[in-house]
């Protein structure tokens, strides 16, 4: 149960007005109005009759008000940190009874301030284990970084929940905003060092809110490689409930920044890991994984098993119809726009797949068919060619416009036995014209489908301008995407089983281009027509 002590006192107010004039003029000003009745709340967590000065985790919950308030500042232990709203948590960690003096600051306009300093005495009994503090600064300091490369290295969830049940980031899912070069080094001295490359990724509420400088928001509310300077912190363990926390007394984070009180649930932890969870500003749980390994070598990024035998392709290099003995076609609308409320309806028509000039066309147009708006092609080899482990290398430029969505892919070839997602299905290129220049590769199983935690992206910046290579590795033990040789997702389950890898099975190929959409998005009004170009598919073994 928690108590509250509520401080008044006579607030000294200090008005300062500059005035500085060579010359006679008349300045205008709004109301200057400096804060008054000033009130601090104290909740010291676990405080009662038994527990005088709380239950030993150390955690203090300050409330303040004031009227005519814009701001507030909390100023404690050296460090000083602005609260908007005028709450904030702090965990004090020295060990026993200790005292400490807390200043408030409520500010006005034009800087007036009204100023109260109180005293909290607070008792702090946790002792971190020796393994945890081994762990986390080794023999006096250790660097950690975001696992990138790892599935669910960013997530969402419950705030009370201990996984990311909402959202998981693939490998490398946010590469390029400013937040997989971050480096944060802690040290036996209770200080945390964060190296930013300038560059950070986040909320754009609480990066706002806490560095002060304005960004172009992207479409999901987030300031992509917003510019923050490498900085200093400190840090402090507690365990309330037995939950092993990082709290950082200033702007400390993860990774992905969230705001909130900036304490870290250590849910899960190894001598080399972290998987971490935070209560952000939007009250939700959101989660981390940091590493003191090194990044992945370039040896480490490499196909485990090399395929070179050549046992099946199409090099498009005859005009007209596609080759009958290789390719047949999806015809229609689908079930629910093929399970994704797809806008368009497929057909085997010229106006929508041909060869010409050593590449096949698959055009998306708008148009009134068959009761749809849009038509399309979508060819496959089911029942033509269908095979078990190897490399597809497909060279294609794609199309362009909002609301486009070109897929090359594979989906288990027993789909009509066990169903969709048992048989397994792997992207090997989808890209949107919403979001051009991204390139998505993805696994759908049993374990996780439709919007998959299996995917990774890479920025093709050409991709709807230039041919470029998209590639599958696929082997007994892992599944590789490439762009141009280049791997930027490996998906490899620490379990095999029917969930995680219905890969041991035919699959067959599928090309196509959609148009809306789950995954599509919104259909730009001024859309007429798009084509994807192949130049050759090549499968090896």
């Amino acid at each position: 149960m928690k108590n509250s002590r509520t401080f008044y006192k006579t607030i000294f107010l200090i008005i300062t007005i500059l005035m500085v004039s060579c010359e006679e003029k008349e300045y205008e000003f709004g109301d200057i109005v400096a804060p008054t009745n000033l009130q601090v709340t104290v909740d010291i967590q676990g405080l009662d009759t038994d527990n005088p000065y709380g239950d030993g985790t150390g955690k203090v919950s300050l409330t303040a008000s004031a009227s005519n308030a814009i701001t507030y500042k909390f100023i404690y232990n050296g460090k000083e940190e602005i609260a908007p709203l005028g709450a904030l948590d702090i965990s004090f960690s020295t060990v026993g009874i200790n005292t400490y003096d807390v200043t408030v600051l409520a500010y006005g306009t034009a800087g007036t301030s009204s100023a109260e300093t109180i005293q909290i005495e607070v008792l702090a009994t946790y002792e971190p284990p020796e393994d945890l503090l081994e762990m986390l600064y080794g023999d006096g300091e250790k660097t950690w970084r975001i696992k990138a490369e790892s599935v669910g290295h960013f997530g969402v969830g419950p705030a009370d929940g201990i996984s990311a049940d909402w959202w998981s980031a693939g490998a490398y899912d946010k590469a390029g905003l400013g937040a997989y070069d971050d480096r944060i080094t802690f040290k036996s001295d209770g200080t945390v060092t964060y190296v930013t490359n300038e560059t950070i990724y986040g909320q754009s509420g609480p990066l706002l809110a806490d560095f002060g400088t304005s960004w172009d928001e992207n479409s999901n509310g987030e300031y992509e490689n917003y510019p923050v300077s490498d900085f200093t912190d400190t840090w402090s363990l507690t365990a309330p409930n037995d939950q092993e926390t990082l709290t950082f007394d200033g702007n400390g984070f993860h990774g992905f920044y969230v705001g909130g009180d900036h304490s870290y649930q250590i849910i899960s932890r190894t001598d080399t890991e972290m998987f971490i969870k935070t209560i952000g500003n939007d009250g939700l749980g959101w989660f981390g994984i940091l590493t003191s390994e090194d990044e992945p070598t370039n040896e480490e990024t490499t196909v485990d098993v090399t395929y070179s035998n050549l046992i099946w392709s199409d090099e498009f290099d005859t005009d007209g119809e596609p080759d009958s003995a290789k390719w047949t076609y999806d015809i229609g609308k689908g079930s629910d726009g093929w399970g994704n409320n797809e806008s368009q309806y497929y057909t085997n028509r010229t106006d929508n797949v041909t060869i010409s000039e050593g590449t096949l066309k698959i055009t998306a147009k708008k148009e009134s068919y068959e009761g749809s708006e849009y038509t399309s092609a979508r060819m496959k080899t089911q029942d033509l060619f269908e095979f078990t482990h190897g490399r597809v290398d497909v060279r294609a430029k794609l199309p362009a416009g909002g609301g486009t969505w070109p897929a090359l892919w594979m989906l288990g070839a027993n789909f009509e036995t066990v169903s969709w997602p048992a048989c397994g299905e792997i992207d090997i290129m989808e890209h949107v014209g919403n979001e051009e220049g991204t390139v998505h590769g993805s696994i759908h199983n049993t374990s996780s489908s439709g919007a998959t935690v299996n995917t990774g992206e890479v920025t093709v910046s050409d991709a709807t301008s230039e041919f470029h290579v998209y590639s599958v590795n696929w082997s007994e033990d892992e599944i590789s995407f490439l762009v141009d040789d280049e791997i930027f997702y490996t998906y490899s389950p620490d379990t095999k089983d029917g969930d995680t890898w219905p890969f041991d099975a035919d699959q067959f190929i599928i090309m196509n281009v959609a148009m809306g959409g789950n995954f599509g998005g919104a259909i730009d009004a001024s859309f007429t027509e798009a084509t994807m170009e192949v130049d050759y598919i090549r499968v090896y073994q």
